[in-house]
């Protein structure tokens, strides 16, 4: 479990989060949502380190990341995965290479047995037979899913998604949607998408948590989407016709 209680965060005399408490939860797809600009970004780089909050707390199962010393952040950053959007392939080694790249870096296995695990989570992606191809002969929903192999490579407790469908098409989409969804739950992973796509808040929304000029807005489930009263979440979700007709078919 991760807990943020009261963070802040601001650039020079710009607040960017303001008083953000909120507890993403184990073995479920905890989404980020918000206009572009909100903070949801920002939140998302100062719960795995890239940002430092200017005060408040970052618990992950009790250990605050925020007071860590180097070593102690080094350690608990092996405990990741990390999911980013444009895919972050290296481009000159093979996709069996790519998945290794972690392994390679941060476990004491041999190599056989780097390879086997590597092999493993390829196939738990359903890219089986795929480990020598180089990224660059891979669509770009494959190259999605080599990226999540590797983010699952270490065996990670806390999965973060930084725009995991970004550039894909609505039915590669709902593929990585399942397969996220599909990995943390058999993993019992703490999972955390920072996404736009009003598909995934409605198909794996679990625990989803709405950010409002730097504030948390509203939290809930995607069922609870559905009858919330909140205007500035309404407004956002049911910009779309399609999400406006759903909801009124639901009331």
């Amino acid at each position: 479990m991760i807990e943020v209680k009261h963070l802040f965060k601001s650039f020079e005399d710009k607040d960017v989060l303001i008083d953000i408490s909120t507890t993403f939860s184990p073995g479920k797809t905890n989404l980020i949502i918000g206009q572009s600009g909100s903070g949801k970004t920002v939140l998302m780089k100062n719960l795995v380190g890239l940002l430092r909050p200017t005060s408040g707390e970052v618990l992950y199962d009790g250990r605050d990341f925020v007071s860590m010393n180097k070593k102690e952040r080094v350690l608990l950053r092996r405990e990741m995965g990390m999911i980013f959007q444009s895919g972050a392939l290296f481009d000159s080694i093979s996709v069996l290479e790519n998945v290794m790249f972690p392994l390679d870096m941060f476990s004491d296995m041999n190599e056989a047995d780097r390879i086997t695990r590597a092999k493993f989570c390829l196939d738990r992606v359903d890219l089986k037979g795929a480990e020598h191809k180089m990224p660059g002969e891979l669509s770009g929903g494959m190259q999605k899913r080599v990226a999540i192999a590797r983010a699952i490579a270490l065996n990670p407790k806390y999965l973060f998604c930084d725009e995991p469908n970004s550039g894909l098409d609505p039915k590669t989409s709902l593929v990585i949607d399942e397969l996220i969804s599909g990995i943390t739950h058999e993993f019992g992973m703490t999972t955390i998408i920072n996404t736009h796509d009003m598909n995934s808040v409605m198909g794996i929304g679990e625990n989803i948590i709405f950010i409002y000029k730097g504030r948390k807005e509203w939290q809930g489930t995607s069922g609870e989407i559905m009858t919330s009263t909140n205007e500035k979440l309404n407004n956002f979700i049911f910009a779309s016709d399609l999400f406006r007709k759903i909801k009124e078919v639901n009331h």
